[in-house]
């Protein structure tokens, strides 16, 4: 799940590795509190990430971000001035130095040549970290974030990296308020409203046991795809079919894909045997921007704020 606008096949095999790096996350949750001794801006320090214990020896100055997600992490806590270069897809914040290089496709010799002294990615594609420490670079490994307890863990590991650990924090105790503020204001139903998360157009969901499932059932709601043969073993990111979709008649439908895939409620009322859904026919139709979807940092709370804003007012947009 490095950044879903990657489209599936591909995100399928991200998915399911996300769910396997939940291991490694947990490990960093429980790790990072141990590390409190280091102090915030204490350098040298020892951060423990996916990929075990890296050691920083000073306050890094030139910090390569090679995933979204920890690009706007990193700006978040106040550590932008410390960025030299991010991937060519991380698109916020704006002022992000972004260049040609890839998270995907990791090319060792331009990373170096930015000579970075932190390097910060969600997946250590084609064994990029090995490769740099042979340069004695530091490479934080970040992966999808499983569960809401990774999100905090990764600002705390970044906060710890770059000197800023008072801000993430901050930036932590922020996200849970607003969170909850979201939470409380949702409509209260007696039953959870059911939905249907669309992926992109061949009908890959979520279940309520992933990442943005723990979201949504922060406000009461449901994903139509736990029930769906193969969803565990999918990692949670089953295949749907359109008449599973039909027969099962979700009260709200979230689509992930509109920017990649120009989906709106007008396309999906378009699709074969749709317009009948009682979703479509009350509007109850919701679309997100696609990055904010696929990313588990400080943007999380707009994404449920889209989706709860949507139901407050028995509609979609």
């Amino acid at each position: 799940m490095r950044v879903l606008s990657r489209r599936l096949p591909a995100f399928a095999a991200a998915a399911l590795a996300a769910a396997c790096a939940a291991c490694g996350s947990s490990q960093a949750t429980s790790s990072t509190a141990s590390a409190a001794a280091s102090g915030a801006g204490s350098f040298p320090t020892t951060v423990t990430a996916a990929n075990g214990h890296v050691h920083i020896g000073s306050r890094p100055a030139a910090i390569i971000s090679l995933a979204p997600t920890s690009t706007e992490m990193l700006y978040a806590i106040g550590a932008g001035r410390q960025v030299k270069a991010v991937d060519s897809n991380s698109d916020y914040p704006t002022q992000a130095p972004r260049t040609k290089l890839s998270g995907f496709q990791p090319n060792v010799e331009a990373i170096v040549g930015y000579k970075p002294d932190l390097v910060v990615v969600d997946a250590n594609t084609g064994g990029l970290i090995k490769s740099l420490a042979a340069f004695k670079i530091p490479v934080l490994e970040l992966p999808a974030a499983a569960t809401l307890s990774d999100v905090y863990a990764q600002f705390d590991e970044l906060g710890r990296a770059t000197g800023h650990l008072t801000q993430a924090e901050q930036e932590n105790a922020k996200l849970r308020g607003q969170l909850t503020r979201i939470a409380a204001a949702a409509p209260h139903h007696t039953t959870p409203l059911t939905y249907y998360y669309e992926l992109d157009q061949t009908y890959y969901s979520v279940t309520s046991t992933t990442f943005v499932g723990q979201l949504l059932h922060l406000i009461g709601m449901k994903s139509i795809a736990d029930t769906a043969t193969g969803a565990a073993a999918a990692g949670g990111y089953p295949q749907l079919s359109p008449e599973f979709i039909i027969k099962a008649s979700p009260d709200y439908i979230i689509l992930a894909d509109t920017l990649c895939c120009h989906q709106s409620a007008a396309t999906v009322a378009g699709r074969s045997g749709w317009s009948g859904l009682a979703a479509v026919k009350d509007g109850h139709v919701i679309a997100l921007n696609d990055d904010i979807a696929s990313r588990w940092g400080p943007r999380i709370t707009d994404l449920l704020q889209t989706v709860e804003t949507a139901i407050a007012k028995g509609g979609g947009t």
